[in-house]
């Protein structure tokens, strides 16, 4: 049983595979094959994307495909070559390599390297919660901008002419300049394949169209002899496994790639999570973010060491693997060697392949990462998220990719400061029944006169506690009633112990003692006495007075003096807290509704 725990534990995939049914296998197998056909064209192109050798995309596939299927938690996800991840790298490599081809291949290696490590140093820290730091604004803003990128790059394979601008915006400045160097050869071979792209997809959805597109174009420039029209193939691809290379460039360029790799790992991560999630939600399981953390870091590692470039969760290939029933991670395991096999024996083909009908791959495949009409969608619904991916798309186009995606991690950091540093907060009241509710929306709820009863909707920290006296001071200037008595919901934030939060809170308790208002916190009792004491805070009659639940602070608070209930029966059973006599013409809340917890309901309180 421990074996199987500690298996379990790191190695999810393999336990997964050791509790293998019969009945999965011809669907894996079917599945498998499906995605071998869909992930060998489409690793070929992102290898050129990449600015690498054909085989170094095949060598993407196969050792991380292994990896992933021993140590990842999703039955469906397949991890190879990305869009996205393969512009970023293109984006930082290509500017440090300088021409060199041969540096150019081991700074990507290295690169690559370094995304493994930040995945896994993460995964040690339990930093699988990142997976919601983008938010989903963000990445919709961040992957339009990457795909209108991609497809802008790739016009120069598919019209038969050379950028010589770096950046997007200078590329379409030029565009009527570099259409009047149109290939035709090259334009019409894109057509070609373009057509035959779509109608496969049109009239036989279940082939990999890529893969069919390919094919053609390959067959035809082998069978009509079309290099003659100088039109630009892959020329010949090596086979075999790849030869153990040292990096060998300056170490200064390493500095270079710390940070764009961690920005690769953060949003590899996020979009592989993105995909994970959705196809576990479909079939019924659950991952653990930790674990896939770990996952993305050995294959990412082991494509660095067997040659290859960054990999992230293919959501297209997923999609095919979940559409011809795979059921397991044998499925990666078939698509990996199904793709050995063909690195091994069968590259020869591969030369006649031209580079114009890679280019319509990649922009077909670009196409699915936009969602402009989800973009578009979110001005109607959520106008702040809506100008965080707008903002995050303009950034990608105009500044380029790595700060754009820099620009993308700090919004999201921003977001989530703003929402700690300045968040909802709620004035409660009772309902008839002396249920504890939110004021505002629930017309049930009214305020008990003389007594302000507040929840802020954040833990305490050093930079939201003036904000948090802030409001509570103008909220009890506003309060028509003059009330007497302050009741906070300590449960909903303080949640750990800050020094800073600590002498905000003996500050306000001096306020308003000289106003002559009570400080009273419910929840947390142990936690707060303890804190408050060693804050050197009075605890008690003559200071502030603590209460193990809200109901309790409500009843037993000495600074009100009007019937809270309608109903009169006994307290609950004593509590740690020294009872405060009750007035003698109130009437008491019935036990059940005592025991009741206080609603966490949504909504703010007007400024």
């Amino acid at each position: 049983m421990r074996d199987l725990f500690s298996l379990e534990r790191w190695l999810p995939g393999l336990a997964a595979l050791l509790q293998y049914q019969r009945a999965w296998l011809m669907p894996d197998l079917r599945a498998g094959l499906s995605v071998a056909a869909v992930a060998l064209p489409v690793a070929i192109a992102y290898a050129e994307l990449t600015g690498v050798g054909a085989i170094v995309g095949l060598y993407s596939c196969m050792l991380p495909m292994l990896v992933y299927a021993l140590f990842g938690t999703s039955r469906q996800l397949i991890v190879g070559p990305d869009a996205a991840t393969c512009a970023v790298i293109a984006a930082v490599v290509t500017p440090l390599a300088a021409g060199d081809a041969t540096r150019h291949w081991q700074l990507v290696m290295t690169m690559t390297a370094m995304t493994g490590c930040w995945c896994l140093i993460a995964s040690r820290f339990k930093l699988g919660v990142l997976a919601d730091f983008l938010s989903r604004p963000i990445l919709m803003g961040l992957l339009n901008g990457v795909a209108i990128t991609i497809m802008v790059g790739q016009l120069s394979k598919i019209f038969g002419f050379t950028f010589t601008e770096r950046y997007l915006i200078e590329r379409l400045a030029n565009a009527i300049h570099y259409l009047t160097q149109t290939h035709l050869p090259t334009l019409a071979m894109s057509l070609i394949a373009l057509v035959t792209l779509l109608l496969a997809k049109r009239f036989k959805p279940s082939w990999p169209s890529s893969m069919v597109a390919m094919v053609i174009t390959a067959g035809l420039v082998w069978g009509l002899d079309l290099n003659q029209f100088h039109i630009a193939t892959l020329g010949k691809v090596g086979s075999g496994l790849p030869a153990f290379q040292v990096p060998q460039f300056p170490p200064g360029l390493m500095r270079d790639l710390v940070l764009p790799a961690l920005n690769l790992a953060m949003v590899s991560f996020v979009s592989m999570m993105l995909t994970a999630r959705s196809f576990a939600a479909k079939n019924g399981y659950e991952i653990d973010a930790d674990k896939e953390f770990r996952a993305l870091g050995m294959a990412n590692l082991a494509s660095a060491v067997s040659q290859g470039f960054a990999i992230s969760g293919a959501d297209s290939r997923t999609a095919v693997n979940d559409a011809n029933g795979g059921k397991s991670q044998l499925v990666s395991i078939i698509a990996a060697a199904v793709i050995a096999f063909i690195t091994f024996y069968l590259t020869a083909p591969l030369q006649f392949i031209p580079t114009a009908a890679l280019g319509v791959v990649l922009v077909m495949a670009s196409l699915s990462l936009t969602d402009f009409r989800g973009l578009l969608a979110l001005r109607h619904s959520d106008r702040s998220a809506f100008w965080l991916a707008l903002i995050t798309f303009v950034s990608v186009l105009t500044m380029g990719v790595i700060p754009g995606i820099t620009l993308a991690v700090l919004l999201g950091l921003f977001q989530f400061l703003r929402n700690v540093m300045r968040p909802t907060d709620q004035l409660l009241g009772m309902d008839e029944e002396g249920v504890v509710r939110t004021l505002g929306d629930n017309e049930q709820a009214k305020a008990i006169p003389g007594i302000l009863v507040y929840r802020f909707n954040s833990p305490l920290t050093y930079f939201n506690a003036p904000y948090f006296k802030r409001r509570v001071l103008a909220l009890l200037v506003q309060d028509p009633h003059s009330p007497k008595c302050l009741v906070i919901d300590a449960v909903a934030c303080f949640t750990h112990q800050d020094i800073s939060v600590m002498t905000m809170i003996g500050e306000l308790h001096k306020d308003l003692k000289r106003r002559g208002i009570h400080m009273v916190m419910a929840g947390r009792h142990g936690q707060m006495t303890h804190w408050l004491k060693q804050a050197g805070i009075r605890v008690g009659d003559e200071g502030i007075l603590l209460y193990p639940d809200m109901y309790q602070a409500l009843r037993m608070t000495r600074c009100y003096r009007e019937p809270l209930f309608k109903h009169d029966e006994a307290l609950t059973p004593a509590s740690a807290v020294t009872p405060i006599p009750w007035p003698q013409d109130t009437t008491l809340p019935d036990a059940a509704n005592l025991a009741r917890p206080s609603e966490q309901e949504a909504g703010s309180v007007p400024a």
